[in-house]
């Protein structure tokens, strides 16, 4: 059924299904389907110039359409991923590496390298020496949730 009705729509068909991808990435945002549905329209174009040739078989078509549809998601994912600006808040959404630098007092003691400091309206997990509750501590790395601290 779909050979027919590819057969019948010819070179068209390869528009309609870029249109419907196009369409798609509309309905469902994410820069993706944009790529493929270019490299369907990329084919239908080749197509509507090659339709008659004895050479521009289905497997051809198909074979062009998947290496197209790779190499634009590729070079969109470049093109989007390389604009490198710099941000005026750089830690914006690293709130832990935001923190280094920053002193505090040990709340819960460090016991057998762990310990807790309450800092701005967080408790944070700390890692460093052994020290007594109450000491001021200056956080020197952050790995996740966890910070690592010295005595300040």
């Amino acid at each position: 059924m779909i050979h027919d009705l590819v057969s019948g729509l010819g070179p068209w068909s390869w528009w309609i299904l870029g249109l419907a991808l196009l369409a798609a990435e509309l309905a469902a945002p994410g820069v993706f389907l944009i790529w493929i549905g270019v490299a369907a329209i990329v084919v239908g174009a080749l197509s509507l110039a090659l339709w008659e040739t004895g050479f521009w078989s289905w497997q051809i078509q198909l074979l062009l359409f998947a290496l197209l549809s790779i190499g634009f998601a590729l070079a969109g994912r470049r093109f989007y991923a390389g604009r490198g600006q710099a941000s005026d808040e750089p830690l914006l959404n690293r709130r832990g590496e935001s923190l280094v630098g920053r002193t505090a007092t040990l709340r819960e003691p460090i016991t057998e390298g762990r310990g807790r400091i309450h800092l701005d309206d967080t408790w944070w997990s700390v890692m460093g020496p052994d020290l007594p509750a109450g000491t001021r501590v200056k956080v020197v790395a952050a790995s996740g949730r966890d910070l690592t601290v010295e005595t300040a």
